[in-house]
């Protein structure tokens, strides 16, 4: 058991198991993009160690890029507008990647759906290492799923609890 501030984590999944998914994950990118060279497109600050490892075992030529999505308050309340930060480089006519570390609701991968189809790419691809399918209620089709989890609270391996346990190897749940 760990302690991040106020709260007690239990272990969950092992740094094996997510190595085993982040392999298998890179062995059907290879198959998918044999003649393409992809942007892999990292969504900070969950992702960067999903990808750094996703990119140990990708065999196939590849950019990577990085971006944060920031919410900007509106006049009103219910007028929240959703920016990218970090996306510098033209992807028109590319094959872009999004890696994400979990998806959940699915209202970032909405929002970066729409945000990339504006870009004009040739192909948009969405990978999660995590998945929480009974909270995920979108209908966008996510081409590459690590994990499936049950709709657990976790941190470890990019995920954090207000700032902390994004170093951690393996994935913990908050306790019960």
């Amino acid at each position: 058991m760990i302690q991040l501030h106020d709260k007690h984590f239990v272990p969950f999944i092992s740094a094996e198991e997510i190595e085993f998914a982040i392999i298998n994950m890179a062995k059907q990118m290879d198959d998918d993009f044999f003649d393409d060279v992809p942007v892999f497109v990292g969504v900070l600050n969950g992702s960067f160690m999903v990808l750094s490892d996703l990119m140990k075992h990708y065999r196939g030529m590849c950019e990577v890029s990085f971006v944060k999505m920031a919410s900007y308050e509106g006049t009103e309340s219910t007028n929240e507008v959703k920016q990218l930060i970090g996306l510098n480089e033209n992807l028109e006519g590319k094959t872009i990647v999004i890696v994400e570390d979990i998806v959940d609701t699915g209202n970032t991968i909405e929002e970066l759906k729409a945000i990339f189809k504006e870009q004009k790419v040739k192909h948009l691809k969405i990978a999660t290492l995590f998945l929480k399918p009974d909270v995920y209620k979108k209908d966008i089709k996510l081409d590459y799923v690590g994990i499936r989890i049950p709709n657990k609270f976790i941190v470890g391996f990019g995920l954090d609890y207000d700032g902390l346990g994004r170093n951690l190897k393996d994935i913990y749940q908050l306790a019960e």
